[in-house]
């Protein structure tokens, strides 16, 4: 922590904070500019912050079609405020300062071990270097996949540009598509069928949402399984149940009357696509009411800690309903891989889900009432912008902007994290060594 001045403190929630909505505003800017965009003029103020704000945020929700509406440098400030967003912005700000020789601080330590939930400072600028590795790697090996197609449907320099551009806009979790000249918003679905982009897609959305940790624990350890991180395996554990479950619901019930290999892809992806990916294959408004619920609660789930993910985190879900079992059960501590949780993370997960729960509903709500639209098409929306995935019912483009303002909140809240904005905002804990009597209260 750095003091300014006598009331003034910097800490590391601080600078997280404001790196996110410096580059935000920067973007913004950028949008503006008359060259970046093909309508008459330039993009107006409270567009291009939607815009920026979806980007950096790894969103994907969009007020005009991103591959018509903006121009070739639009879509290259677009991508590259994803690739910000996605690594974050403090660990593109500390690999910058380690690429032109500038020693890492303790501040800029702890501000980087904040910013991907590392378990300690020690090693945090070799795990900088290791996610710029993996990062690059992953990214490029699937533009290189994807490239034969896209060269084949749209032409050497074309076909590259939207490799590249799918290619970090997936492993980001970001959904931004250049697809819309098939027609807008089309996003993926003229590729409902076919397989190397789908399974491309999906595996760079899952490779980003398993969280750089997980990755190093892999790549360190291999099938050790018992090596891993209690975070990591948690992650591994209810991944699989997340993507699995909700793809045989839609399988057998959603898209049971659709044919061939179609039902198939479908039903993966649409289960893929809500850890905060924002990339669709099928038209989701046409979607039954228990579908749109199911990708609700998927997207307000979200990825996994430290990833280019945004949503509540799997791992809290899992914390709580660790926490519920050992209720139920009447054991009086947490256990998980025969490790104990501390009662320290089950409040902040408690904390998270109430402080989601809330704005999801508060933000869906007010929409709902200014817009006067259905309240789950509104809250499918907001998960949406809370969670950072950017699915939508279709209603984006055409919010008023005070309902834009609300979904650019909660996309900020999505991506920086509740507990950072809350830490950035309220002043240095006191510990008090005297403390009040303690008293049962009844609850259920």
């Amino acid at each position: 922590m750095i003091i300014l001045g006598k009331n003034i403190h910097i800490t590391s929630f601080r600078v997280i904070s404001f790196g996110f909505l410096f580059v935000i505003l920067a973007g913004s800017f950028l949008l503006m500019m008359p060259f970046a965009s093909k309508a008459p003029g330039s993009a107006s103020f409270i567009d291009s912050l939607f815009t920026a704000t979806s980007a950096v945020c790894v969103t994907g929700l969009v007020v005009h079609d991103t591959a018509t509406y903006w121009t070739s440098f639009g879509h290259a400030v677009i991508l590259c405020l994803i690739q910000i967003g996605g690594m974050g912005v403090i660990t593109v700000a500390v690999a910058l300062a380690m690429i032109s020789g500038r020693k890492i601080g303790l501040m800029q330590r702890n501000t980087m071990k904040e910013a991907i939930a590392a378990p300690h400072v020690g090693g945090i600028v070799r795990l900088t270097k290791f996610i710029v590795k993996i990062t690059i790697v992953i990214e490029l090996a699937g533009a290189l996949i994807m490239s034969p197609i896209f060269i084949r449907d749209f032409g050497i320099g074309r076909g590259i540009w939207f490799s590249f551009f799918h290619s970090i806009s997936a492993f980001c979790n970001a959904g931004f598509d250049l697809l819309g000249i098939r027609g807008h918003y089309s996003s993926l679905t003229t590729y409902v069928t076919q397989p190397v982009i789908n399974l491309v897609i999906m595996g760079l959305i899952i490779s980003g949402g398993f969280g750089f940790l997980t990755w190093e624990d892999v790549l360190t350890h291999g099938i050790h399984f018992r090596k891993y991180r209690l975070q990591s395996k948690m992650i591994l554990t209810i991944t699989p149940f997340l993507i699995i479950l909700p793809a045989l619901f839609f399988y057998f019930y959603e898209y049971n009357n659709v044919s061939g290999s179609a039902r198939f892809w479908m039903s993966i992806f649409q289960s893929v696509t809500p850890r905060t990916a924002g990339f669709n294959t099928a038209d989701l408004a046409s979607l039954s009411e228990p579908s749109v619920a199911i990708i609700t609660i998927l997207m307000l789930i979200g990825g996994s800690p430290g990833s280019t993910a945004g949503g509540m985190k799997n791992t809290t879900v899992f914390f709580l309903l660790l926490s519920s079992l050992s209720v139920f059960r009447r054991k009086n501590d947490t256990v998980c891989f025969k490790r104990r949780i501390s009662d320290d993370t089950l409040k902040n997960a408690s904390t998270i889900l109430m402080m989601y729960l809330v704005l999801f509903l508060t933000g869906g709500l007010i929409i709902s009432c200014l817009e006067k639209l259905p309240i789950h098409v509104c809250l499918f929306e907001t998960a949406s912008a809370i969670g950072t995935v950017g699915l939508t019912l279709g209603i984006t483009p055409t919010l008023g902007s005070v309902s834009k303002l609300i979904l650019i909140c909660l996309m900020f809240f999505g991506r920086v994290g509740g507990l950072t904005l809350i830490f950035a905002t309220s002043a240095n804990p006191r510990h008090n060594l005297s403390r009040f009597p303690q008293e049962d209260v009844t609850v259920g």
